[in-house]
């Protein structure tokens, strides 16, 4: 490294060096002959102060005095030592982070000025003219064919125009006669889509002899207890048959369904003079299957009652039990079927058979289900004692018309006390038994 120059030391004889102003020239000091000509008189030397070293003192290095480079620090060789060339060193762990400053211009670099490209792609300015499309030509014939039919349009139109105006030349028609266009006739409304559904029908001895209601098993026992209601007259027997229908109605239901058919609970309402489509014997309850409904006569059940209370309860059971079976028939297919075959038989004698058939199923029916609730409804004893007098107490015989169309009191017991006891549907297969058990 070199050595930096020393300033002059000061001679302490003489003192500090006094720098004496030099002496201003006068007028015409550069003039020919003045002072400041060169190689005439001599130039006068400044003063020197007193005590002033003559010397020109100790010599300087060139470059003394002029300012020094920096030189760059050395990269740091220790770990944690810091450096121009090394970057700052990892803050600790969990120190907080500077946050950064400063702006960011969106969305890049904008053009300014004529830095933007021009959109026109081609030249403004052409120096060939626009060609011109020629005009079509038109051959001769067609221009004739043209001609002639304007002049037959504007013939037709001339004509029109005269016999308009001709049209309001009297004073008896000073207007035309508006013209009405009729309206066409509604156009008929298209059929609606239908949907035919192809089924296998099923020959309605099949469904009267092999119904699968005969297979479903016993009725089962609901616990339903005897209505506390004492039906002595007509509205107190209505309320005793509503209380009685809904254990029919859960004895009924899983067999049905069981059977493969739809399950639909019947109405039930008094008797009254035209009040159903169906036809028969309207001094007795009946079911009529166009409506679903089940009627009782709660007059003659109240009255009975007032007279002999067991065998009144025993008959509002047996009777409103019968009827709930005409609708397990008509649920499951066999009431209608068994109807058609009474239709289709050719002689009175067949068509009463067929309907006694009917009948002393729907009284077997019942029974069945008296037999599995005998206990909870209180079939014992003295009423069990009348319901099986009543049963067997029931035929054409007493009927006053003595037609034959229910069966015998002989077989209404034959086929009532076996179900009772068997309480199965498989006991009441009334259609596949010979003549003399239906008669």
């Amino acid at each position: 490294m070199p050595d930096e120059p020393t300033p002059p030391t000061p001679d302490p004889a003489t003192g500090p060096e006094i720098s004496t102003p030099a002496v201003a020239p006068g007028p015409g000091h550069f003039l020919p002959g003045g002072d400041g000509q060169v190689g005439g008189a001599e130039t006068p030397r400044p003063l020197r102060a007193k005590g002033q070293a003559t010397g020109l003192g100790k010599a300087v290095p060139v470059g003394a005095g002029e300012p020094r480079p920096r030189v760059a620090a050395p990269l740091p060789t220790e770990p944690g030592q810091s450096g121009y060339g090394a970057p700052p060193p990892a803050p600790l762990p969990g120190a907080p982070s500077a946050p950064l400053t400063g702006s960011r211009q969106r969305g890049g670099s904008r053009p300014v000025g004529w830095s933007s490209s021009s959109a026109r792609r081609t030249p403004q300015f052409a120096a060939d003219p626009v060609p011109v499309k020629p005009p079509r030509q038109f051959s001769k014939p067609v221009i004739v064919a043209v001609a002639v039919l304007a002049v037959i349009a504007l013939s037709g139109a001339g004509v029109a125009g005269y016999r308009m105006m001709d049209s309001y030349d009297t004073v008896a028609n000073p207007l035309a006669r508006p013209s009405v266009k009729q309206t066409d006739a509604p156009l008929p409304a298209p059929p609606q889509p239908t949907v035919t559904v192809t089924a296998t029908p099923v020959p309605d001895a099949v469904r009267v002899k092999q119904n699968a209601l005969y297979t479903v098993g016993k009725v089962p026992a609901v616990n339903c207890a005897d209505p506390k209601i004492k039906p002595s007259s007509e509205a107190a027997a209505l309320r005793y048959y509503r209380a009685l229908l809904p254990c029919l109605n859960r004895a009924w239901e899983p067999l049905v369904r069981k059977a493969g058919y739809p399950f639909r609970a019947p109405k039930l309402v008094l008797y009254a003079k035209n009040q159903t489509s169906c036809t028969g014997e309207s001094n007795l309850a009946f079911y009529c299957g166009e409506d679903e409904t089940i009627t009782m006569r709660g007059d003659q059940d109240a009255k009975l009652f007032r007279q002999a209370p067991e065998s009144g309860r025993a008959a509002i059971m047996s009777t409103l039990s019968h009827e709930y079976a005409h609708h397990v028939q008509m649920l499951t297919n066999i009431l209608i079927s068994s109807r058609s075959r009474e239709g289709w038989a050719t002689t009175e004698p067949a068509k009463l058979e067929e309907n006694r058939r009917m009948e002393l199923q729907a009284s077997c029916l019942g029974a069945a289900f008296l037999g599995a609730n005998k206990a909870a409804l209180g079939l014992t004893g003295r009423r069990l004692t009348a319901w099986e007098f009543q049963t067997k107490h029931s035929g054409d015989e007493y009927n006053p018309k003595k037609k034959r169309d229910h069966g015998s009191r002989k077989n209404q017991w034959l086929w009532a006390g076996v179900s009772f006891k068997t309480a199965n549907p498989a006991s009441c297969n009334t259609f596949v038994a010979p003549a003399a058990k239906v008669s």
